[in-house]
């Protein structure tokens, strides 16, 4: 344990910190997780609306300085690409690998 005053509030608002993002990424892991999900699932109306929540989880991390920019970025380009997969299989009758 520290033995400055300062370096011990450095530490337990490290430790507030790391709950708080830990909290965020899980959210947004379980919002995509839900996401592919139902597109696995077929359902297109609700894989839209997954979507849309993910993204929005994924722009407040980003605000709030839990995960970088481009992660985020990549992310939502990742489901944007299974979403025009699924659409495209969709309509040529297969189903989404």
């Amino acid at each position: 344990m520290a033995n400055i005053k300062q370096q011990v509030k450095r530490i337990r608002k490290n430790e507030e910190a790391r709950r708080r993002n830990k909290a965020v990424k899980s959210r947004i892991k379980t919002a995509i997780r839900r996401y592919r999900e139902a597109v696995e699932a077929g359902d297109g109306e609700q894989a839209t609306t997954r979507q849309r929540e993910a993204a929005r989880l994924l722009d407040k991390a980003v605000s709030k300085g839990v995960i970088h920019k481009n992660q985020a970025a990549n992310k939502k380009s990742r489901m944007a690409h299974r979403a025009e997969r699924f659409t495209v299989d969709a309509k040529a009758g297969k189903t989404p690998a």
